[in-house]
């Protein structure tokens, strides 16, 4: 029974005989007893050690064969190994090998128990493509910021030459300032390459440093933290902070307050930035205290360049984020596309064309993978892939809709308003529908628009055409009822109907000639009239309350007044046949 265990252990069945018989039969003691004597597998001198670091290390079958190495595992660690239930995943086992074997040990998992066991170290994962470099994870827009402001595409009237920037920056004087203008203009951008800028120029290395935090994520207690550590860098190395803060107008009147007293003793150089007109949103004594610089939308031209610098760029535009195996192209049609569609606004035509590029690099790699397979079946291998394409129907995708720069709480909700109301006045129906189409797209409620419509009618319109107040009730009434997207077409109907009738401010000049007089109590706000009171009781009555009253219907052509005595004459109303009535 030992004898057969041994042999089934892969050792030879003289081998098996001479241990047993020189161990008194124990089957633990006989195989020490081979090992450490050095005998063969099976007639085989190199295969009797077990030890794999030993056989895969030394530099020769045979030292291997004779050196016992220090971690050779002990035969009762195989017998309890064999007790335990093992995983056939997790298991390396000697297949023996009848005849002649060498050095070389063939090792393979099975499924079933196998007979001897060996200790082997669990395999390192190794990336298939280590140190490949990876796409990055920042958009294209964040990629492609200008690092100096040379750089900076548009905004010349701010960049010049002979601007306050440049200017300040060739003499090392940084004001505060606040960059005001729509999304994607560049307002962190330029507060970015203001440093930068800085930083070249200097030669001795830079003497500002530049600290970035948002009013929607921070609060006063980390604005603090930032002026703190802005003085200790000042007083260590004499190096000035920028402190920017992205959507300043989030910050409330006590937050903005704190900014003022480190503004005031140069602590730091304020840089913030703002979607939202700084006169409501900002409180005066920071405006003071900065130069609000205005940022204008940029041109298609200027967005066109933008999206061709990305195209372009090996580093950090599209070829970087779909991997060096991929090319982009991207042609003149799907540029002027998206330079046209974003509304001035460079972020989102970087990252539309970044998600373009995407499904078109998606497309080109399972054509790439189809082609492959056909290529193994015939033979031969395409050896240069052709470019991944933009196509401008991956741009519409991409795009899903024209971008509209509206805020229906902000600038634009009123700047668009104003257009409506002014084009009406001036009788251009065209541009008043054109205006109110903007507004709708832009996802103005319908019942605002028709609120405005009921004021336009009397104030622009009035005695002119006084059945255009009718109208326009009617049309807030009719969009009350249905809604959009349907009630369109009834505020078109209205805005075509006040913009082409009749206009008279008639009425309006009254109102607001009428609010002087009361304000500056020109006619010394006196009481009203004895004849024109009412006098319901009988002690008013023997006041004289309504005493000389004329009542008009049965005396048309009386002479009695109706002004207090001090505004005899005064002429509130410029209408005619109305100063023919005035007494």
């Amino acid at each position: 029974m030992a004898e057969q265990q041994l042999v089934s252990m892969g050792f030879s069945e003289d081998i098996a005989v001479e241990a047993l018989t020189a161990t008194g039969g124990d089957i633990v003691k006989a195989t020490e007893w081979i090992l450490s004597h050095g005998h063969n597998h099976k007639g085989s001198q190199d295969s009797c050690n077990f030890n794999p670091i030993s056989s895969s290390s030394s530099g020769s079958p045979t030292t291997a064969a004779h050196d016992h190495h220090p971690f050779q595992p002990k035969i009762d660690r195989f017998f309890q190994f064999q007790a335990k239930p093992l995983t056939p995943t997790s298991v390396s086992v000697v297949k023996p090998i009848k005849g002649v074997t060498t050095h070389e040990e063939e090792v393979e998992k099975i499924d079933e128990e196998p007979p001897l066991l060996r200790l082997t170290k669990r395999p390192k994962v190794v990336e298939s493509e280590q140190g490949k470099k990876r796409p990055p994870h920042e958009p294209l827009s964040e990629r492609m910021r200008p690092r100096i402001l040379d750089d900076v595409v548009g905004q010349d009237h701010l960049l010049a030459p002979k601007s306050l920037l440049r200017s300040a920056i060739d003499c090392g004087r940084l004001p505060s300032i606040l960059l005001w203008g729509p999304p994607g203009t560049g307002k962190t951008s330029i507060a970015r390459a203001i440093v930068n800028t800085c930083s070249a120029s200097e030669a001795g290395g830079s003497t500002y440093r530049f600290v970035s935090l948002s009013a929607v994520t921070s609060g006063v207690k980390d604005v603090r933290e930032a002026v703190d550590e802005a003085r200790r860098m000042k007083k260590k190395s004499n190096k000035r902070t920028i402190l920017f803060i992205d959507e300043v107008h989030r910050f409330n009147k006590a937050q903005q307050d704190s900014f003022l007293p480190v503004i005031e003793d140069g602590s730091v150089i304020f840089m913030g930035a703002t979607t939202e007109n700084p006169s409501f949103h900002l409180i005066t004594p920071l405006l003071s205290r900065c130069r609000v610089l205005t940022l204008n939308p940029l041109k298609p031209h200027h967005i066109a360049m933008l999206l061709r610098r990305a195209a372009a760029d090996s580093d950090k535009g599209l070829s970087c984020c779909m991997g060096e195996s991929m090319k982009i192209e991207v042609n003149d049609e799907c540029i002027e596309f998206l330079s046209t569609n974003c509304d001035g606004d460079a972020r989102v035509a970087l990252n539309a064309l970044e998600i373009s590029a995407t499904t078109a690099a998606a497309r080109m790699g399972m054509a790439r993978g189809s082609n492959k397979e056909s290529g193994d079946k015939q033979g031969n291998a395409d050896e240069s892939p052709l470019p991944a394409v933009v196509s401008l129907d991956d741009v519409k995708e991409a795009m899903q809709c024209k971008h509209l720069a509206y805020d229906r709480a902000g600038d634009e909700h009123y700047n668009l308003i104003s257009a409506l109301h002014k084009s009406m006045r001036g009788s251009d129906a065209n541009a008043s529908i054109y205006w109110l189409a903007r507004m709708l797209e832009g996802g103005e409620e319908p019942l605002y628009i028709a609120r405005r419509l009921v004021r336009f009618a009397s104030e622009d319109v009035g005695l002119a055409d006084p059945s255009a107040l009718g109208q326009a009730v009617a049309c807030y009434q009719a969009c009350h009822f249905i809604g959009m997207p349907e009630c369109n077409v009834i505020l078109a109907q209205c805005v075509a109907y006040l913009a082409l009738a009749p206009k008279s401010i008639a009425v309006y000049r009254a109102m607001r000639a009428a609010q002087k007089v009361v304000r500056e109590s020109v006619g010394q706000n006196e009481g009203v009239p004895l004849h024109l009171r009412n006098a319901p009781t009988k002690l008013m009555k023997d006041l004289n309350y309504g005493r000389d009253y004329i009542y008009p219907p049965d005396n048309p052509n009386s002479s009695q007044t109706y002004l207090p005595p001090s505004l005899q004459g005064y002429k509130f109303l410029d209408w005619p046949n109305v100063a023919a009535n005035d007494q």
